[in-house]
């Protein structure tokens, strides 16, 4: 049962693979421009009359040629506001700083998105290789604006001067003046050079890191070919897998560690040894346990975490995990420990009694062995389905897209008066399967869109990027710029399955469902901004931990009776969700609550231990485990090996955020929940967010912005609620 390896045959080229090119004086990759001299003034990527995309005409040379020119361009602009600080009399940091940048800053940002959209969306357009230098590139020209010192220092002073500041001005000199910090504008010439060559360091190594998890991950390869081993898989999957998708009722099957291979086998897969195999070669995946020891990465780990705390240090801070903070809404490493300690107290007790229950119900079942890590989605999902009648493959019946999203459609404007209507006209897309929507804020104007947005619904083979298939991602354009002239756009792109060639619609599992709701909520907060600089709109200068509100607020918001009645209807009898079956999916929610919430709690509190202990990994891991799983580790998991969320992302010292965002949304909805005049009252609710946490982006500190709509701080009693997990108070 050994899984193939394929991966030696490659490592004689590892000397290549592992050198970094980053320049030493910047820790970014530069790449210089091959065809920018020969650009005209017109964007070639741009519409002239409707500033939107000309994908049609888009090509990776367009794209490469325009980042290229535009970044030289930006930093050629940073440059001479510099000398303009130095030769004028009285700056006007607004008119004379910001205004410049915003003009360079909004195209250069629309291009990056064009790419990232043709990258999600067509890899057949945008190669990896080719959309990570873009990246690298405009991400280097981006990051001069924080970097100058002469920029920071007119932000400093304006903000000691000025006294009739707006809110949303407060907010962009706070932003260029903490970034001003954390890039170490503060220190002195030897600090700042041990500081960048720390930077440097970091940039290397998680690039290495980065590096050895892809070619570990995609190198490892477990071919199945008895049917009976695959029996009872989604279908999607066998396609996804088989080795023939034509033939992917009789195999063979190709398993990999790729995440949306991964998650649905360990869920569905019968076989006790199959599913062990999978694990352990998942989470020895870079560690010293794995059978190719040159992509072992223990020794980069504590590298990164090291180097991390160091660099933090030179700006003021104890650890990474504090200076993390400085961005975040909890405000303190403190408040982020009690809220982790808190949930657990509540779910741990909760956790014993669903592994005894899970240990139970699969002894019933003929399974004569202890339960281990491998074996717990495997009965967790045949249980959830025993239980509350949960079959995700029976279930999609009841969720046809167009019907989902006209649903969808619908609450949305019964709630925050907000209308989407298709646009068909001068619109180019980059496959035929894309739609164009307005968004129009009827509050605002009945007949001018605040924003647009591309919806990419469909699976197409390996062209698109995927991570499992129900996640989707909302890849913004660019924001809204009162000083440019232009409204938000940005992209929704999923991995649905396809209509059918009979006639049959994409059809939904309740997942994917949950996974619609959730973006909508996140394209909503970039498209309905009223602020006025693209450096505070949508999501931009929102404090990490609140980011993802309104996503949670939606999937929330999806599992109202009412909200599940007007999106179902079977595919073939056309009957609705019925009060019986809407009650199940409803408890079904609660399914392995507190072990759930107790492995998200482990992560989180793991993350921020690894970026403010001075302690080798493995310590680490085995303190946290044991405050959060009932059951002992295994010694050979090494997950952290290969946890690329939080040393290549940019989730290191904040994996926590996304729990944190549940919390307000919970709290939140609870408002909803308070209502008592249902409709009506309900949408004065959802009108009071609109008006605040939709609508005023990051010009507004989240707390205060909370606070407008809740009237107090948030309260994680309403999180632990509707988990259906009893309260601290309640448990003792």
């Amino acid at each position: 049962m050994a899984a193939l390896f394929l991966g030696r045959r490659i490592l004689s080229l590892r000397n290549n693979l592992f050198k970094n090119p980053c320049r030493q004086d910047s820790g970014f990759y530069v790449l210089l421009p091959e065809i920018g001299e020969d650009l005209p003034e017109k964007n070639p990527l741009l519409k002239e009359e409707t500033l939107l995309p000309e994908f049609n005409q888009a090509s990776v040379e367009k794209c490469i040629a325009v980042i290229g020119k535009q970044s030289l361009e930006f930093e050629q602009r940073i440059r001479a506001i510099q000398s303009d600080i130095d030769e004028l009399p009285k700056v006007d940091v607004f008119k004379d700083v910001f205004e410049p940048i915003e003009k360079l800053d909004v195209p250069l940002q629309t291009t990056w998105g064009i790419s990232k959209i043709l990258y999600f969306g067509n890899q057949s357009l945008m190669p990896t290789k080719c959309y990570f230098s873009i990246h690298k590139r405009a991400w280097a020209a981006i990051v001069h604006k924080y970097n100058t010192k002469t920029i920071y220092e007119a932000c400093k002073k304006a903000q000691e001067e000025l006294t009739d500041l707006t809110e949303e001005q407060s907010r962009i000199l706070e932003k260029y003046i903490l970034e001003g910090k954390l890039n170490g504008l503060d220190l002195g010439e030897a600090d700042k050079y041990y500081f960048q060559d720390c930077l440097n360091r970091i940039a290397q190594k998680s690039e290495e890191f980065k590096q050895k998890v892809e070619i570990a991950t995609n190198v490892f390869k477990h071919k199945i070919t008895d049917p009976d081993k695959m029996k009872g898989f989604p279908e999607e999957f066998l396609k996804l897998t088989a080795v023939d998708p034509s033939q992917y009722e009789v195999g063979p099957w190709i398993i990999t560690l790729k995440p949306n291979v991964l998650q649905t086998f360990m869920e569905y897969c019968p076989d006790k040894l199959l599913r062990w195999n999978l694990w352990q070669a998942s989470v020895v995946r870079c560690s010293r346990q794995s059978e190719v020891q040159e992509l072992e990465t223990s020794s980069l780990v504590n590298g990164i975490t090291t180097d991390r705390c160091e660099m933090a240090t030179y700006v003021g801070f104890k650890n990474f995990a504090e200076m993390c903070m400085t961005t975040k809404m909890a405000g303190s490493l403190d408040n982020v420990y009690d809220f982790l300690e808190t949930l657990r107290q509540s779910a741990y007790p909760c956790q014993v009694e669903e592994l005894d229950s899970l240990a139970e119900f699969a002894a019933e079942r003929g399974f004569d062995q202890k339960l281990e890590h491998w074996d717990i989605s495997y009965w967790a999902r045949k249980q959830k389905r025993a239980l509350y009648n949960y079959d995700e493959e029976v279930l999609k019946k009841y969720f046809p897209l167009p019907l989902v999203m006209d649903g969808l459609f619908r609450l949305i404007k019964e709630l925050f008066n907000v209308e989407i209507v298709e646009h068909h006209d001068d619109v180019e897309v980059w496959h035929r399967d894309v739609d164009f929507f307005d968004v129009y804020d009827l509050d605002v104007s009945k007949t001018e869109p605040c924003g647009s947005f591309y919806f990419d619904p469909y699976v197409r083979d390996q062209s698109k990027v995927s991570y499992n298939r129900h996640s989707g991602w909302v890849l913004s354009i660019r924001n809204k710029s009162e000083i440019v002239g232009c409204k938000p756009l940005t992209s929704i792109i999923f991995n649905f399955p396809t209509p059918t060639a009979d006639g049959k619609p994409s059809m939904l599992t309740l997942k994917g469902v949950q996974s619609l709701f959730e973006n909508f909520g996140h394209m909503l907060q970039q498209v309905l901004t009223r602020v006025k600089s693209s450096e505070v709109a949508g999501l931009s200068n929102v404090e990490w931990d609140a980011t993802a509100t309104s996503k949670h607020l939606m999937a929330m918001l999806l599992y109202q009776p009412r909200v599940l009645k007007l999106i179902s209807r079977h595919v073939d009898t056309g009957e609705s969700l019925d009060d019986d079956m809407i009650q199940k999916l409803r408890e079904a929610r609660y399914h392995m609550a507190g072990y759930n919430l107790c492995k998200e709690l482990y992560l989180c509190k793991f993350d921020l231990d690894l970026h403010s202990i001075k302690r080798p990994w493995e310590h680490i891991m085995k303190r946290a485990w044991k405050e959060f799983f009932v059951f002992p580790e295994d010694k050979r998991d090494s997950h952290v090996c290969s946890w690329d969320s939080i040393f290549v992302d940019n989730l290191g010292g904040a994996y926590y955020t996304d729990l944190w965002s549940k919390m307000l949304a919970a709290d939140v909805y609870s408002a909803f929940q308070e209502a008592k005049g249902v409709d009506e009252e309900q949408r004065k609710i959802a009108r009071r967010y609109k008006d605040t946490i939709l609508t005023m982006g990051g010009s507004v500190a989240a707390g205060e912005l909370f606070r407008r709509f809740r009237g107090r701080d948030p309260c994680v009693k309403a999180f632990i609620e509707s988990l259906n997990l009893k309260p601290v108070d309640e448990t003792t």
